[in-house]
């Protein structure tokens, strides 16, 4: 029975530490899974696959970045993956129907996911839904009226000039990997150094305490959820330059593991704790997982369930975090 008890308190003050270090926990975690892959297979570390798995996941940490910032403030969008496939037909029909320049084209697009985002932070903010259910709800309407605009069709003959945004790279690192990184070091500065951050943090950790403290507080809801479909928008554009064309089935697959890569970089989902820029860490670690699910040859069906496995897993980790921190300061 003592040992029981002692191998619990073990157990309690190792998740602790890891709580308390969680970023150096994501990226002890990250080179374990990097050493396990290049030792189980040769071509993981190929300079072709190495490209590949970073080009990949920034699409994923792009969107990781807008759906942190939202956590922090206790909220959630599931809409957003739905808003970056809505925003790339909408920009290849500018550019390719109504001969738009692509430079307009491709910013007007980024700000009609802002705008996506505003109605959905609207309606959740102003009317006080939920914004799971908001969100759900509005991911229809996106995925609907994508899918009436495209017809389900490719939109082809997209110009070639914004190919280098989702093809390209300088010095052999591929250019959506640098564009995630500039929109980290945005974000980064955003909520770590400017009054508007440090209210996102006041409204997650208690809301009603911000009001009473004079933040506005649904004023920072709905920018925050224009600034989630903002990132949206701009990772379903330099998808768009990735393929060539403006797919509808563009950031179906994004939402889940927007939200396990947040979860994993240290975002809380009940809000006010982490940094959001540690979801790049996240992405970073469910992109090397279904790299390997891809080199192993399993079948790529598999990686939805592992992007559920690992949300659940991550969600429970934050849970027994709060568990724990709770019964000690009892």
């Amino acid at each position: 029975m003592v040992k029981s008890r002692d191998n619990l308190h073990k157990v309690g003050r190792l998740i602790e530490i890891v709580s308390r270090n969680r970023s150096g926990g994501v990226i002890f975690a990250l080179i374990v899974l990097i050493i396990l892959a290049s030792l189980l297979s040769p071509y993981f570390l190929s300079a072709y696959n190495l490209q590949a798995l970073t080009r990949s996941l920034a699409f994923i940490a792009i969107i990781a970045l807008g759906q942190a910032c939202l956590l922090l403030v206790g909220e959630l969008d599931l809409s957003l993956g739905a808003i970056a496939g809505f925003c790339g037909v909408i920009g290849g029909i500018l550019m390719v129907n109504f001969s738009i320049n692509h430079w307009l084209a491709f910013i007007l697009c980024i700000l009609l996911g802002a705008a996506c985002g505003l109605v959905n932070g609207t309606l959740v903010a102003k009317l006080n839904l939920n914004s799971l259910v908001v969100t759900v709800g509005m991911s229809g309407v996106y995925q609907g009226l994508n899918l009436v605009i495209s017809h389900g069709r490719a939109i082809t003959g997209i110009p070639e000039e914004i190919y280098f945004l989702g093809q390209g790279g300088i010095l052999g690192i591929p250019m959506p990997f640098i564009i995630m990184f500039g929109v980290a070091a945005i974000v980064l500065l955003i909520t770590q150094y400017t009054l508007f951050g440090r209210y996102m943090y006041a409204i997650g950790n208690n809301r009603e305490a911000a009001k009473i403290l004079g933040v506005k507080v649904n004023r920072v809801r709905i920018v925050t959820f224009a600034i989630a479909g903002l990132l949206a928008a701009l990772s379903g554009m330099v998808m768009v330059a990735r393929l060539g064309s403006s797919q509808p089935a563009i950031g179906q697959e994004w939402v889940l593991p927007s939200i396990a890569a947040s979860v994993i970089g240290g975002v809380s989902p009940a809000g006010g704790i982490g940094n959001p820029v540690g979801a790049i860490l996240g992405a970073g670690i469910t992109g090397v997982i279904e790299n390997m699910i891809v080199i192993f040859g399993v079948s790529p069906y598999w990686q939805t369930a592992v992007s559920g496995i690992v949300v659940v897993a991550a969600v429970s980790l934050d849970s027994i975090q709060k568990i724990i921190r709770e019964r000690r300061g009892l």
